[in-house]
């Protein structure tokens, strides 16, 4: 079983804690079985939290060197600099390998015990500038929703958080497992933001009852043809200028954009769970070539089909330890 461990610091804020909290611990594999034991550690046995109450933490920071995986919430401006003995445990956690993530303002803690020095980081981007000006050694991104550096995540903020979880799950134990664990969180099928997110579901979003809903199982069922916007409206019964506009009233997008995000979904699903070349995938997934096709994959997903079959394909069930969990960065083996 993969160990969580969830560094409860002095002014803690309580939804950053809570956020990875309960979507590990509600995680669960195809037979029932809980993949995730979550813990909470602090320095003391009694912590104080942002908002007016007091915690007691059962365990201590011995726990952060047992931990497959420690998640650092954000704590309230103001709190004081970090104890060296938490500083410390950290350190030697990222030494030995230890998968270390950061919610919200938690990248300043992160920062502070030198973890981020030369990597790409986020926070909540209202604390952002000041990330950067604290610690010029850290290329700090505003304008995404979480940082992936392989053995080193940030998100920004809580809500964020819960995308870079999913996301955790997902190379810990593939798309089905995260898929569910995303249901189970109520989280949308999509986020819009300034990175691309690698929870895509394989099946896009219908709206039940929508007169477009025959129309989306179609496109489903077609997406490796080609599908012209007259061919959609024809199918609805509508001129092509009613038909966009209520395609965008619905969906919130374009019929081609929803298309060309269905077909990136497809690929993403046949990269994970096929064999095929990237050319066949390209073709099955409606892409008019292999070129058009790695060029709209890398715009939608951030990273090259190559880099994230790398990444995704073939997962298995995290087990205690594992060094392998989540230690390949996206992307970052050039392609």
């Amino acid at each position: 079983m993969h160990s969580v461990a969830i560094l409860v610091l002095d002014g803690v804020v309580p939804f950053d804690m809570a956020a990875p909290l309960q979507v590990f611990d509600w995680t669960r594999l195809p037979d029932g079985r809980s993949p995730y034991r979550v813990r909470l550690c602090a320095e003391r046995p009694e912590v104080t939290a942002d908002g007016g109450f007091t915690l007691r933490v059962e365990r201590g920071l011995e726990a952060l060197a047992d931990a497959d995986t420690i998640i650092v919430p954000g704590r309230a401006e103001g709190t004081g600099p970090l104890s060296p003995a938490v500083s410390a445990a950290l350190r030697q956690a990222a030494g030995a390998g230890t998968r270390i993530a950061s919610v919200c303002v938690g990248a300043f803690v992160l920062a502070e015990a030198g973890l981020l020095d030369g990597l790409r980081a986020t926070t909540h981007w209202v604390a952002a500038g000041r990330l950067a000006r604290a610690f010029p050694l850290v290329d700090v991104e505003p304008d995404v929703l979480y940082v992936d550096n392989g053995q080193i995540l940030t998100s920004a903020g809580a809500a964020a958080a819960l995308d870079m979880c999913l996301h955790m799950i997902r190379r810990d134990l593939g798309s089905a497992v995260a898929a569910n664990a995303a249901r189970m969180s109520v989280m949308p099928l999509e986020r819009e933001g300034g990175q691309a997110q690698f929870i895509v579901h394989e099946h896009p979003p219908v709206p039940r009852g929508s007169d477009l809903e025959p129309l989306l199982d179609w496109l489903e069922d077609n997406l490796a043809h080609e599908v012209t916007l007259g061919a959609m409206a024809a199918r609805t019964g509508m001129s092509e200028r009613t038909f966009s506009r209520r395609f965008r009233e619905q969906m919130g997008t374009t019929p081609l954009q929803w298309l060309l995000r269905a077909r990136v979904r497809r690929a993403q699903y046949l990269l994970e769970n096929s064999e095929h070349t990237v050319e066949r995938i390209a073709r099955q997934a409606g892409f008019g070539s292999p070129t058009a096709f790695r060029e709209r994959f890398r715009k939608v997903v951030g990273t090259t089909p190559y880099a994230y079959r790398a990444s995704f394909s073939g997962r298995r069930a995290v087990t205690a330890r594992d060094s392998t969990a989540g230690r390949a960065r996206p992307g970052s083996d050039g392609q």
